[in-house]
């Protein structure tokens, strides 16, 4: 027999795995945030580079690619450059500023920066904006308000 507490919980785990399949794919987001990295770090990215910091196959990647290309998220040719177009980039760009407000809050909980940075690049996809901008606040009040943070990490 279930209980109303967890079909409610059932419920509600349903409903999240449908809103995050009818948004974007975590894996697709992945592939837009090393897309990113690797143009800015050395002005452009290859499959093979996007092969290995994935730990995918070639053939993985330039599938995926495709996909990406198809939904307007980056111009693609193969043998070719790979550009973020507008629209990857402000994927790109909203991964990397939720990444940063996590480690940061992770960082005032103490946490040390490798897990932080684990965790962080696990739950980034999965934090509606409503609660990111909430985080950001709350960050603010901590950071302006120097003894409550004080008295929490001296507990």
């Amino acid at each position: 027999m279930i209980l109303k507490k967890d079909s409610k919980r059932l419920e509600s785990i349903k409903a999240a795995h449908q809103l995050e399949r009818a948004n974007f794919s975590t894996r697709m987001e992945d592939y837009l945030e090393i897309i990113s990295e690797l143009v800015e770090l050395k002005g452009y990215a290859t499959t093979l580079d996007i092969s290995r910091y994935m730990h995918v196959s070639a053939p993985s990647v330039t599938k995926m690619l495709q996909r990406l290309d198809e939904s307007g998220f980056l111009e693609y040719e193969k043998y070719h450059g790979i550009n973020l177009t507008k629209k990857g980039n402000q994927v790109a760009e909203t991964i990397r500023q939720k990444h940063g407000i996590l480690l940061e809050f992770f960082e005032i909980l103490g946490i040390g920066y490798e897990t932080a940075n684990q965790d962080a690049e696990g739950i980034e996809h999965h934090l509606n904006p409503k609660t990111i901008k909430q985080l950001r606040k709350f960050i603010t009040f901590l950071k302006s308000n120097p003894k409550i943070l004080e008295n929490f990490k001296n507990l």
